[in-house]
């Protein structure tokens, strides 16, 4: 089976791959991985901003002011007005917006990072490598 394998490759340059060579595929596919992680928590964040935001909406239609809304803090839900509940929503709104800001800028460095890795790996392999997501 390794003989077929081997066939198919004729005619193909014989590329080495050095230690260096190496460490930056290897650092390829770590920052790939770390990528997908953090586009699933910022997708996360995401929708947790938009319960928030649900959240929001549906107290501003209450009628009644002096109603208290049970807001959970940890593993408690402690009553507050709806005043005091609204700002304790913007002010997790906002907090969750920071974080989805910073995830997506580091987001952005590791997109860099593997332009500049692909740019490199091609030149020395071409099509001897695949650098492609799978989208299977």
């Amino acid at each position: 089976m390794m003989a077929a394998t081997m066939k198919c490759a004729v005619g193909v340059e014989d590329v080495n791959v050095t230690f260096e060579d190496q460490q930056k595929i290897n650092k390829f596919a770590r920052s790939t991985n770390q990528m997908t992680e953090l586009k699933k928590e910022i997708e996360l964040k995401k929708k947790s901003l938009q319960n928030l935001q649900d959240a929001s909406d549906d107290i501003m239609m209450f009628d009644d002011d002096s109603l208290l809304v049970p807001y959970q803090i940890g593993d408690v839900f402690i009553s507050h007005t709806q005043e005091e509940t609204q700002e304790m929503l913007e002010v997790a709104k906002e907090e969750l917006e920071l974080e989805v800001k910073k995830l997506e800028e580091r987001v952005s460095a590791i997109l860099q990072l593997l332009s500049e890795l692909k740019v490199q790996l091609y030149a020395k392999f071409g099509n001897n490598i695949n650098l492609e997501a799978d989208e299977s």
